[in-house]
């Protein structure tokens, strides 16, 4: 970020351009691992830098003693209503109106993840990540152009028998109130990490009542990464998927979660008011392809998942609590 830092002023104990400014550590009890914040107004960090990042070697391979530092990087005053929001509810099905789909602030917020994942700190090659899980609790509906303060930090690391995982961790507030937040949790594998045990059985699917279909066509990847920013290669085409292993281009883990979203809050029953959503990503939902939504309705809390055409597999399932 060399270029980032020319032509900047000192302003008392921060230094600042017209984008970003890192400010001086506060005095907390995580002073030994947390890092300066990377701290932006208005305006995010440009993605294109950042994908030629992407794509650079590590200059450490990761290991058993790779230890994540606890990045941080804020988004202050940023508008909610974007030229692409339109676009983003028209490729996720959300229905326009004076309140923001709840999966939303997570594409305000890709560029600040982008930043920390593409951090020279960030000890883990991009491309290859699996993003396992998301949950997202939202305190109260967000309005159609009211501006927001993000930010994302990297933490709660851990090494389990496929590797290391480890959350980004997402808050939205609105004149200093907490009203949205997020955890994004990602698996980097390694090798022999499983130690030769034999995989589980995954246990047996659920049967829930309610059903919609789903269908994702052969360019779903591309328009969501244009709105979303994610151009993950996996995602984009046949040709480049295939580079990485895969058959065909797969659907965006969180497409389908705001899909399902879509289709569930239009539901007779849906309750406004705090709700939090949680899903599990299984496997994945390959373009073109189709798909069913189950769920099932409680008082307090639904359940659903996302099999594949036939119903006998899962691309996601997930949990929806009213708090």
């Amino acid at each position: 970020d060399a270029q980032l830092y020319q032509n900047v002023e000192k302003i008392g104990n921060y230094v600042t351009d017209s984008r970003e400014i890192t400010r001086p550590s506060r005095p907390t009890r995580e002073m030994n691992t947390m890092t300066e914040p990377l701290i932006y107004r208005s305006t995010p960090p440009s993605l294109l830098p950042m994908f030629g990042r992407a794509l650079l070697p590590k200059s450490h391979k990761p290991g058993a003693n790779t230890k994540i530092p606890e990045l941080q990087a804020e988004l202050l005053g940023v508008a909610t209503d974007t030229p692409m929001l339109s676009r983003y509810l028209n490729v996720c099905g959300f229905k326009p109106g004076s309140t923001l789909p709840m999966t939303w602030p997570h594409i305000l917020a890709f560029p600040l993840h982008l930043k920390l994942l593409t951090d020279k700190r960030f000890p883990l090659p991009l491309l290859g990540l699996v993003h396992l899980r998301n949950t997202i609790t939202q305190h109260r509906p967000i309005q159609t152009g009211e501006n927001l303060d993000i930010r994302v930090t990297l933490g709660n690391q851990q090494s389990t028998e496929r590797g290391i995982e480890f959350d980004l961790i997402t808050e939205a507030r609105s004149a200093g109130r907490l009203i949205w937040e997020e955890v994004s949790t990602n698996l980097f594998r390694m090798a022999n990490a499983e130690g030769g045990k034999p995989k589980a059985q995954p246990p047996k699917l659920e049967t829930y009542p309610f059903s919609e279909s789903i269908t994702a066509p052969e360019n779903l990847g591309r328009r969501y990464g244009q709105v979303s920013g994610d151009r993950n290669p996996i995602h984009m085409h046949a040709l480049s998927a295939k580079a990485f292993g895969f058959p065909r281009a797969i659907a965006h883990g969180m497409w389908s979660k705001a899909r399902a979203l879509s289709l569930l809050e239009q539901q007779a029953d849906w309750q406004s008011g705090p709700v939090r959503v949680s899903c599990q990503f299984k496997k994945p939902l390959f373009l073109p392809g189709t798909a069913q939504l189950n769920w099932q309705t409680a008082s307090d809390a639904w359940d659903y998942q996302l099999l594949n055409s036939k119903g006998d597999a899962p691309h996601l399932s997930g949990r929806i609590e009213w708090l």
